[in-house]
């Protein structure tokens, strides 16, 4: 089959990055066939390809077969919308949408095609392809750590500087990100999590609001997991600690697995706590262990190229998605299920009410006040997301 055309919508950071990938040839089966942006000095920079103004008008062009989306948050939206509605395959930077009532209205976008030719639709959950966590879903998954108790996650690396959030007027604002650290940075992290252990049922979450920089939205956060099968968890992730830390440590009834500085260790019992527990009658006994490594494991897989690389293997030869978009509900409820547990301090039981949270959202949009200080604004901030 010939190459994907693809259209890249937006040229920021990312999208431009994209752009670069494709056009190296780090992507086969894709080619940059056309690019997006206000900007028209960003345009500019790909003069190899048709260049447009507007979303709309590369949707519309001809030029493409699919596109990558990687423009402010609430856009995704209506533009994948657009984008699916005209039977282009897309790509869309995580989030895939800022509220549950966005996603599921994207969502329904592509389901629509139905009995029609669907197209293929992913998501940019780059670190999906990172062997250290392949393999600790692939042991959890197995059974091999047994049934699991606890979950503790301390992701603190995501320091960012004041510097970073007056680079664009849209940035840390309810109005044109919709969160914080858990809507920009986390969202890796929140679909990991969900990856690998499914979505707890409750939710019970503190939240830093502008705690260590001067924006509205939250840029600490320490939430409590609570999972149906009873095993707990806890999540914790800032942009105001450094050096900061990345732990991922998992208790289960048959060892306890952490990864932690490019490292995983299995620290497997030899019999499983429940029955050690049962069957000893050892005072203070405990169970005896050996430690399990996995030299094999280095480096962090392909990340983004392979995500670009899979999602033309899918168009072209029916590959399968690594990072399926409809999956990217997901990590949008966690985040907005924090948020709520902060805004109300209560427990927040999951599924949540997706119009309901979009309401209090509004609400927060229509009491935020002007950020304090100067700001670099990139460009105009794109509202145009639904609150359905």
């Amino acid at each position: 089959m010939k190459n994907v055309r693809l259209g890249i919508i937006g040229l920021g950071n990312m999208g431009a990055a994209h752009a670069r990938t494709v056009l190296e040839g780090k992507a086969p089966g894709l080619e940059l066939a056309a690019v997006a942006d206000r900007n028209a000095d960003k345009r500019a920079l790909f003069p190899e390809v048709p260049g447009y103004e507007t979303p709309e008008a590369l949707i519309a062009s001809g030029e493409v077969d699919a596109v990558l989306i990687a423009t402010p948050h609430y856009s995704h939206t209506t533009i994948g919308c657009s984008a699916l509605e005209a039977g282009l395959h897309v790509m869309v930077e995580k989030p895939i949408s800022v509220h549950k009532a966005d996603c599921e209205k994207l969502i329904a976008a592509w389901r629509a095609r139905r009995g029609r030719r669907r197209p293929v639709f992913a998501a940019m959950f780059n670190q999906r392809t990172d062997p250290f966590y392949r393999k600790i879903r692939e042991l959890v998954q197995r059974g091999e750590i047994g049934r699991v108790q606890r979950i503790n996650w301390i992701i603190t690396t995501w320091f960012r500087p004041e510097v970073y959030y007056s680079m664009g007027g849209w940035r840390a604002t309810w109005a044109g990100e919709g969160g914080g650290v858990l809507l920009n940075q986390c969202p890796h992290n929140l679909d990991l999590l969900q990856w690998i252990f499914g979505m707890p049922a409750r939710v019970h979450a503190h939240c830093g609001f502008g705690r260590y920089h001067a924006i509205e939205v939250e840029d600490d956060v320490t939430a409590y997991l609570e999972f149906t099968d009873g095993a707990t968890g806890v999540f914790i992730a800032s942009t105001g600690e450094a050096p900061g830390t990345n732990r991922l440590e998992v208790a289960g009834d048959r060892g306890r697995l952490v990864y932690e500085n490019e490292r995983l260790v299995f620290t497997r019992n030899e019999v499983p706590v429940s029955e050690f527990s049962r069957t000893t009658d050892a005072m203070f006994g405990k169970p005896a262990t050996w430690e399990v490594t996995f030299p094999e494991l280095s480096g962090h897989g392909g990340q983004h190229v392979e995500i670009l690389r899979n999602f033309a293997d899918a168009i072209r030869h029916g590959a399968e998605l690594i990072a399926p978009a409809a999956e990217g509900i997901h990590s949008v409820e966690l985040a907005n299920a924090m948020l709520l547990s902060a805004w109300t301090g209560r427990m927040v039981e999951v599924p949540i009410d997706a119009a309901a949270y979009a309401r209090r959202l509004r609400r927060k949009i229509r009491e935020s006040k002007p950020r304090s200080g100067p700001v670099r604004r990139t460009g105009p901030v794109d509202l145009s997301g639904s609150f359905s």
